[in-house]
């Protein structure tokens, strides 16, 4: 990666703007989880120490009309300040860069104060268009811009690329870690290299599953994206979440996969049910017996075993995507056993976002895995082998 990173800057007296991932869960007002604010304290540590002040951006939610008191950033405020034990000055405006916001960035800017937060990017509507001054005026507030949000690198906005413009780009600690972790992967991956690949569409795994055929040695196909697999072959799945219109497509994927000799493998079992709800009444079917009204809920113990034996010899895993529906208790033996074989195996792992990171996480695996990505849409493009919008607009070393 030959991207600038806050290593290659001297921030002494100088302001970064720093666009940082704080699109946090929140209930009423009240943050139910700091992690992704608490990642961002290292990059920020980092300008603080070397002298130089701080303002951040972030969106959070999807607000759809402009200003939306519900999606203001301001407990994300209150939070860091407190994480970081330092006062956090909170640009309260409704239009991010207004007159309110620069007057208070001026007042910061001659003060003791070293931190500062703007409200959510996309309170504008230009941010998600990359359109209008929107970039320029962010720019503005800043010497160098410091790109730490990973969780949005695949989206082209004002926030994270427009501004680069009008100033240097480099990346921020976690930014660099998430695109070294992830280029480990493929630039030299150890081998064997397995895939495994879950959640419910095919579709949106398509780029993913045609740019690992050519890069790893196994694929392993669980959650219902697996159905419309098994349907292509011919199988009775019920009424499993099928694609039908996309079952041509997961014959050619198959077949892609065989002429890259690459061992490509679905479930032999399922576990059913006739409701879909978490349920102890509960059908085991090899994948040729599943009942006209039964639909396909998570991996049978034949499956687990036939993947952990996969698992088990990987040097290199990449996960993405539960099993099975997860969040039901009876159905989330499948995901469970897949972590633990991934932990158990030793492999350098790597888990994107979404579903299987929170899977790894309530199991406790953390530890054990050698990367959780912070990115869902981003990690999933970058396995494609999509270059992000992101990181190709910061500035080459």
């Amino acid at each position: 990666m030959n991207k600038k990173t806050i290593r290659d800057m001297s921030f002494q007296g100088k302001t970064a703007l720093v666009r940082v991932d704080y699109n946090v869960p929140m209930e009423e007002g009240v943050i139910t989880s700091d992690k992704r604010i608490t990642a961002s304290l290292p990059t920020i540590q980092y300008i603080l120490d070397d002298g130089g002040k701080v303002i951040l951006c972030s969106h959070l939610g999807r607000p759809k009309d402009g200003a939306d008191p519900q999606f203001s950033l301001k407990p994300v405020a209150e939070k860091l300040s407190e994480l970081l034990s330092e006062n956090v000055v909170f640009a309260d405006d409704d239009e991010v860069t207004g007159k309110k916001a620069n007057e208070i960035v001026k007042q910061f800017k001659a003060s003791k104060d070293r931190v500062l937060l703007l409200q959510n990017t996309r309170f504008r509507p230009e941010e998600t268009k990359n359109a209008g001054d929107f970039a320029k005026q962010l720019a503005a507030y800043g010497d160098v811009f410091v790109n730490d949000a990973f969780g949005t690198a695949h989206r082209a906005h004002s926030s994270n690329v427009g501004v680069c413009a009008y100033l240097e780009g480099v990346l921020g600690l976690l930014m660099e870690k998430e695109v070294s972790m992830l280029s480990k992967v493929f630039d030299n991956p150890q081998r064997p290299f397995v895939a495994v690949l879950g959640g419910a569409k095919v579709s949106d795994k398509i780029g993913v599953v045609k740019n690992l055929i050519q890069k790893v040695d196994t694929i392993l196909i669980g959650g219902a994206m697996a159905y419309t697999f098994l349907s292509a072959q011919g199988y009775n799945m019920g009424k499993s979440l099928v694609e039908e219109d996309k079952l041509d497509l997961a014959r050619e994927l198959m077949q892609e996969a065989k002429e890259a000799k690459i061992k490509f493998l679905l479930p032999l079992d399922i576990k059913t049910t006739k409701v879909f709800e978490d349920t102890s009444e509960f059908a085991v079917r090899k994948i040729d017996e599943v009942q006209d009204d039964e639909m396909g809920m998570d991996i049978g113990e034949e499956t687990v075993a036939r993947f952990a034996a996969e698992l088990k010899n990987a040097k290199t895993v990449i996960w993405n995507g539960p099993m099975g529906v997860f969040e039901f208790e009876h159905f989330a033996q499948g995901t469970i056993q897949v972590a633990n074989a991934i932990a158990e195996s030793g492999a350098y792992s790597i888990v994107g976002g979404g579903d299987s990171a929170a899977a790894v996480k309530k199991l406790g695996f953390e530890s054990r895995i050698s990367h959780i990505s912070t990115g869902g849409g981003a990690t999933l493009e970058y396995l494609e082998g999509i270059e992000l919008p992101g990181i190709a607009a910061m500035s080459e070393k």
